[in-house]
């Protein structure tokens, strides 16, 4: 059977389509420059449980993410956690089989993982419509891609807001995790407060990042919703902490915080961005 292959939808937009400016840019990001007021990482990289990145532009939140990466020894199997932005398709989406392209080639879809997600949570549903299109977890792959040769993946997409599904979700996750043969990383991905002014942001973040790395998952769901934070993959982050609970996960650090006002100058509206790594 033929194995489909899912089209780069933002590559030459959201990050390079020219592979080798792709591989020098993730290159540059990786390296997590220093930045006051954020965690450095030492010369050893940490085998992390789970990690939460934005995705963004490349040039707004590549720094961001790679440093979040850069510091990490990624494992061959990941989970992919992130919002769906588009009307169409499955509030909580996978896809169990096939491929998505990228300037770097063909990323496989982990079958034997993703299968026995789809089991074990029984709300997801097979949708490439709700993937086709969808930005958030394709800006991860070519990090991925660069930073652990060969890895696979399960793509997962969310709509769905409703605290019990999301608990339900990432307990499910943690049962597949468990279960593996190898070790796999749950990857959360999501940006912050969007489109207002640059301080009322950092507060707005703050407050969200502070349930985070406190492994909050129900914090979190109710600040985002109760304080107006428009933090557009707080179902994938909430899922993800729950996940990482269930795992015995007990530490979380901030390895970064950026707001895009910080690549381009125009404070008056921007979007906040947080690595963050769970161990």
């Amino acid at each position: 059977m033929k194995t489909t292959v899912r089209a780069a939808a933002v590559a030459g937009r959201f990050y390079p389509a020219d592979r080798a400016e792709l591989r020098a840019e993730i290159a540059e990001y990786a390296r997590g420059d220093p930045v006051p007021g954020t965690v450095t990482r030492g010369a050893t990289k940490a085998p992390a449980r789970g990690c939460v990145v934005p995705h963004a532009g490349y040039m707004f939140s590549g720094h961001v993410a790679g440093a979040v990466y850069g510091s990490l020894d990624i494992p061959s199997r990941c989970i992919l956690l992130g919002p769906r932005h588009f009307p169409r398709g499955a509030p909580m989406a996978i896809l169990t089989e096939g491929s998505w392209a990228t300037p770097l080639g063909e990323a496989e879809v982990d079958a034997e993982l993703a299968r026995a997600m789809a089991h074990e949570c029984p709300m997801l549903r097979e949708d490439a419509v709700a993937h086709e299109r969808e930005h958030s977890l394709e800006v991860q792959l070519p990090f991925l891609q660069e930073l652990a040769p060969g890895f696979r993946f399960v793509p997962i997409v969310l709509v769905s807001d409703r605290f019990g599904a999301l608990e339900e979700l990432g307990r499910a996750v943690a049962r597949v995790v468990k279960a593996a043969r190898d070790r796999v990383m749950v990857v959360a991905s999501t940006d912050l407060n969007h489109y207002e002014d640059d301080a009322i942001t950092r507060v707005k973040d703050a407050r969200a990042v502070e349930k985070i790395v406190a492994l909050d998952a129900r914090g979190l769901f109710d600040t985002v919703r109760n304080e107006g934070i428009s933090m557009c993959g707080y179902a994938a982050t909430v899922a993800m902490i729950v996940t990482m609970r269930e795992l015995g996960a007990t530490e979380a650090k901030l390895v970064r915080y950026a707001t895009s006002g910080d690549v381009n100058g125009i404070r008056d509206e921007v979007v906040g961005y947080a690595g963050i790594v769970v161990n």
